[in-house]
């Protein structure tokens, strides 16, 4: 008996490893999924910023030029035409599919929707977040949030199915595009094969806090900054390392003025270096500015810097916010920068031992592994096809 063929699919995405960042972290692992569950994948995306390190892979990879603003970011109208526009024609192009995946911003969808309605194909929509109300969250009003809102809607309900990162993200998009639609939640992780606090150590820094992601309105990362400006006095030898880029990073720098040499910026890094310098953090820090939109977004930041043993101190809003109390993972606090001082003083005054840190590492291993995330969202690609996968139907 002739054995089928294997299911092809195309994952269309802005963002893709070698890139820093949840999103890229996550396709790659539904990618690697899907191939562990016999597919053949192909992805197409956009070059990576200048200065990334090298990528190859087992499957093919399709990049193509895309504008990026000053900070490195495909964000903003022009960057996602940029990316969109090209991507109505590489879809269209591509071979034999028979499902495509795409993930936000919502024009990706309406090129994707379009190009399976021509093509006559399915296609999966992967979503992390729900853009039009990160937008309202921002400001964005009038017609604009409109024709954005009518747009994403539009893209939820043409798709064969969703997946969402958390129940969060679920009922933002039922909530948009109504009850008749199918919704996977599929979960949240990070590479714990790389954000381990088995590993190199950073050395000769003394102690110090780890921010590590986007600065923009939607993290509120600033009020890390304003934390540590108020409580630097009283602890010289402590230091605030900020990894990232976005959006108010220009401001921040200002703002940490006051600290002088104690609050350091640094580039984005790869996972392997940011987590050398989690294993020897006091406290990773991550927030999700209440009142933006974006009170259901899951801390992707926050379960990296736990897989490689640092304590989270999280502040803000969010299902992360819940985890770190409920599993007794750090500290909480509100987005204030008297609170985020207050649970900064508790670190500073007891680090985590070894065994602290691995107890953090191995509750990640056991609930957001990204390995496990990928298996789980490629399997439920395989139900919406009706396809038998190698690997089973695991749960979410």
């Amino acid at each position: 008996m002739t054995a089928p063929a294997p299911v092809k699919v195309i994952v269309a995405t802005r963002l893709f490893t070698p890139e820093v960042g949840a999103a890229a972290f996550r396709l790659q692992a539904l990618v690697e999924g899907l191939i562990k569950a016999g597919a053949d994948v192909r992805v197409i995306t956009t070059r990576p910023p200048a200065g990334s390190q090298a990528f190859a892979s087992e499957y093919r990879v399709s990049r193509w030029p895309v504008l990026r603003d000053s900070g490195g970011n495909v964000r903003g109208y022009l960057q996602y035409l940029s990316f969109d526009i090209p991507l109505f024609f590489r879809l269209l192009l591509a071979g034999r599919a028979d499902v495509i995946v795409v993930e936000p911003p919502p024009t990706s969808g309406i090129v994707t929707s379009a190009v399976c309605w021509l093509r006559r194909i399915p296609y999966v929509y992967f979503s992390a977040d729900v853009s039009s109300s990160a937008a309202k969250g921002i400001g964005l009003g009038g017609i604009g949030l409109k024709i954005l809102t009518a747009l994403e809607r539009f893209v939820l309900r043409s798709a064969a199915g969703i997946l969402a990162v958390s129940d969060g993200v679920k009922s933002e998009v039922l909530a948009l595009a109504g009850n008749g639609i199918k919704v996977h939640v599929v979960g949240t992780g990070v590479d714990t094969s790389v954000f381990t606090p088995d590993g190199e150590h950073k050395t000769g820094q003394g102690r110090y806090f780890i921010y590590a992601g986007t600065m923009s309105e939607i993290q509120g990362a600033g009020v890390f900054v304003d934390a540590f400006v108020s409580i630097a006095g009283e602890y010289p030898d402590v230091r605030l390392f900020m990894f990232g880029q976005g959006v108010e990073l220009e401001a921040l720098k200002q703002r940490a003025f006051a600290a002088g040499p104690q609050i350091v910026f640094l580039p984005p890094a790869p996972g392997p270096d940011v987590a050398v310098w989690l294993r020897g953090a006091v406290a990773n820090l991550a927030s999700v500015r209440p009142g933006k939109g974006y009170d259901f977004a899951f801390a992707t930041k926050s379960l990296a810097g736990l897989a490689a043993g640092a304590p989270a101190i999280y502040s803000g809003v969010g299902p992360m916010r819940q985890l770190v109390e409920d599993h007794r993972l750090g500290w909480t606090c509100d987005w204030d920068p008297d609170s985020v001082a207050g649970a900064m003083r508790e670190a500073i005054s007891g680090e985590p031992s070894v065994e602290r840190r691995r107890e953090l590492a191995a509750w990640v291993e056991r609930h957001h592994s990204l390995h496990r995330v990928g298996t789980v969202a490629a399997g439920k690609i395989y139900d919406l096809l009706g396809r038998e996968s190698a690997l089973g139907c695991p749960e979410a």
